[in-house]
Formats: C-alpha cells, sequence, structure tokens
C-alpha cells in the first residue's frame, strides 16, 4: 500500500478506459465553463456572488453552518449582524481571493502563499501557520477512531508541502493529465495535514488555484465543494483509504465526476446571472433612466444585499445622491428596502432566490 507520504508523485497511475472517458468529459465541461464565463462582462459579480456560494459549502464540509441571509448580511458590516460563522464563511472568500490574486501576480504559489492562505482562514488558538508541535492525529468525531497518522516533524511537513508545490507549479505539457494531477494534489495535501485548522478548507483553494494556474479556468468558479457536501460519505471514505499500488481509479473518477458535474451547473447558474441581469438592465432603463447606469448595475449584482456606501464607492457618487439611487430602486420594486437600527440595506430579492436556490437545492 502507498503509506509512505514521500512516495508523491506516484511513478504509474493506472487509467483504465471508464477513467479515460471520465478524463474526458470533466475536460469538456470544464472548457464550455471558462468559455461561458466571460458572458457577465464585469466578472467581480462572479467573484464576490459564486466565490461565497463555496465559501458556504467548503466551510459547511467542517460543520461550520450559515444560511445566504446570515452570509449576505455580514457581508454588509452592520455590527447589529455580527454572526461567528458568516464571518468564518467571509473568511474563506478573502483567502480564495488572495491566492487568486498571488496566482495572477506570480504565476505560481509558494510555500509562504500557502500559509497566508490559512492565515486568512484560521485565527484564534492554536493559530495559523504549519505544525511544529507533535501529537496531531486524524479520527473520526463519532466514534473517536483513529484513522491515520499524518507526519509530525515540522522539517518532514516542510519539505513535503515543497515537493508538493513544485509538482503543483510544473508544466504539465507532460505526464499526468491536469486534472489527475489536481486530484493527486489534494489527495497528498490532505494526508500531510500540514496546519492545526483548516486542512480541508485550504487543500479545496488548492484545487481552484490549480485551475487557474495552468490554464483550466480564468477564474476561480468552480466550486467542487458543492459536490463534495452532497457526496461528503464517499469524499471522506476514498479520502481516508490509501490507493493499492497505483490504483487510484476510485479517488480520480471521484474527483473528475465531481468537476464535469459541477462545471455544468455553474455553467447553468452563470446563464442565468446573465438572463436576470440582461432583464433587470432594460427594466431600469425604461423606469428609471436617469439613474441608471452599468456602475449601478454592477452594484446591484456584485452584492445581493447591498448599502449606501457600496453605490458611494463603486458609482462614484456623493452619501445623498447614493441613497437616493437605493431609495428610487427599491420604491420601483427593484430592490427591498431594510432598516436595521439607524442603518438601511437593500435586498437584490431576484438575486437573491436565484442564489438560494441553485445551491440549497
Amino acid at each position: 500500500m502507498i503509506s509512505d507520504l514521500y512516495a508523491f508523485p506516484p511513478e504509474k497511475v493506472a487509467q483504465s478506459d471508464t477513467l479515460n472517458r471520465q478524463i474526458v468529459m470533466a475536460h469538456r465541461r470544464l472548457a464550455e465553463l471558462k468559455g461561458v464565463a466571460p458572458l457577465l462582462p464585469n466578472q467581480d459579480i462572479l467573484l464576490n456572488t459564486l466565490a461565497l456560494q463555496e465559501a458556504k459549502d467548503s466551510s459547511a464540509i467542517e460543520n461550520i453552518i450559515t444560511s445566504h441571509d446570515e452570509l449576505f448580511k455580514q457581508e454588509l458590516d452592520i455590527p447589529q449582524f455580527n454572526n461567528a460563522a458568516a464571518k468564518e464563511v467571509g473568511r474563506y472568500s478573502e483567502a480564495l481571493k488572495l491566492g487568486f490574486s498571488r496566482i495572477e501576480t506570480k504565476g505560481e504559489l509558494s510555500l509562504e502563499d500557502l500559509v497566508a492562505i490559512q492565515a486568512v482562514l484560521v485565527i484564534g488558538e492554536p493559530g495559523p501557520g504549519i505544525r511544529s508541535r507533535p501529537g496531531t492525529i486524524v479520527g473520526n468525531s463519532a466514534t473517536r477512531k483513529v484513522i491515520y497518522t499524518p507526519p509530525q516533524d515540522h522539517d518532514q511537513i516542510v519539505e513535503l508541502l515543497e515537493r508538493l508545490l513544485n509538482f503543483f507549479n510544473e508544466a504539465v505539457d507532460e505526464g499526468l493529465d491536469p486534472l489527475v494531477r489536481m486530484a493527486l494534489i489534494h489527495y497528498q495535501f490532505e494526508k500531510i495535514h500540514p496546519f492545526y485548522d483548516g486542512n480541508g478548507r485550504t487543500g479545496r483553494i488548492l484545487n481552484l488555484l490549480y485551475l487557474v494556474q495552468h490554464g483550466l479556468l480564468d477564474l476561480p468558479v468552480l466550486y467542487l465543494s458543492r459536490y463534495i457536501i452532497r457526496e461528503k460519505n464517499a469524499y471522506l471514505t476514498q479520502l481516508r483509504t490509501d490507493p493499492l499500488d497505483d490504483n487510484w481509479e476510485a479517488w480520480l473518477a471521484f474527483m473528475l465526476r465531481g468537476v464535469e458535474l459541477t462545471s455544468m451547473e455553474t455553467i447553468e447558474t452563470i446563464h442565468q446571472l446573465r438572463d436576470l441581469m440582461a432583464e433587470t438592465q432594460e427594466k431600469i432603463k425604461m423606469q428609471l433612466p436617469k439613474i441608471y447606469s452599468l456602475d449601478l448595475l454592477n452594484t446591484l449584482f456584485k452584492h445581493p444585499y447591498t448599502k449606501i456606501d457600496f453605490v458611494i464607492r463603486d458609482v462614484g457618487v456623493k452619501r445623498v445622491t447614493a441613497g437616493s439611487y437605493l431609495d428610487a430602486l427599491a420604491e420601483a420594486g427593484f430592490l427591498e428596502k431594510q432598516k436595521i437600527w439607524r442603518s438601511n440595506y437593500y435586498i437584490n430579492v431576484p438575486l437573491f432566490k436565484l442564489l438560494q436556490g441553485n445551491y440549497e437545492s
């Protein structure tokens, strides 16, 4: 059995005809997603809305549960909406964007970048950073049974991570298929279990960053966490079972199927976002032509829950004008106005329902 964590990457990965067909399908759907993403000319809309969906589901895998309402309220930064779980989910979104920025800027991911991503995710004890004390085990929280013991020595963990990142960054022109490599990287990272906390969430961010790093996506908008949370038992079973010799097929098939299905679901969501945005644009132009601008429309779709400060920042108008714009949109039925204490916020109800329906179905 491949139980030696130094044995990475595997010298050989057997690929049956069935697995090869799954690779082809996963690539086909992923390429479609890459082509569909630019349908929304403002890419911040995808990063702001869909990134939060991934953050919500990835965090839920770790039993950090929040609702869409709590999540969108947290973005408003209103003290009365303080919610610990929603804050944790928000940190996941920030960590993903940080990793994406590092990949865009440097064209690769370093150990320093990896640690920085995890540091955004984790606050409090035992704190961020690579494990330096022995005693960490991976176990079943219900039965308290030890599943496996990851490497304990700090220097060994660092060495394993550096090897993994070399594999992450190297060109994929020859050898293993890039989606196979992504699945192997995810498996190995979780086996190394380098941090006291945040390993699962960091590993799932790495999946997205790998796809961007190697040109399979331009934006990190493939949300495998939705698939993983639906198939959580199968995911954990596969992740906790060492492949026999070169037989990685069950694990690879699971991950590749996730890429295929999640790509299709995300494509549909992008089409729905585009159609809703186009419909809203035409109606605002017709009913409120004096206040319409593309910047204002983009703000309404970047933030399912918005407030005056967002409009001031994104549209470049004064506070009184921003407030009058939002009130006019609410009076015309484009937004729903809510008041909490002395603060107003405004809900794009059709957008909220689209995101909630697509990601809680």
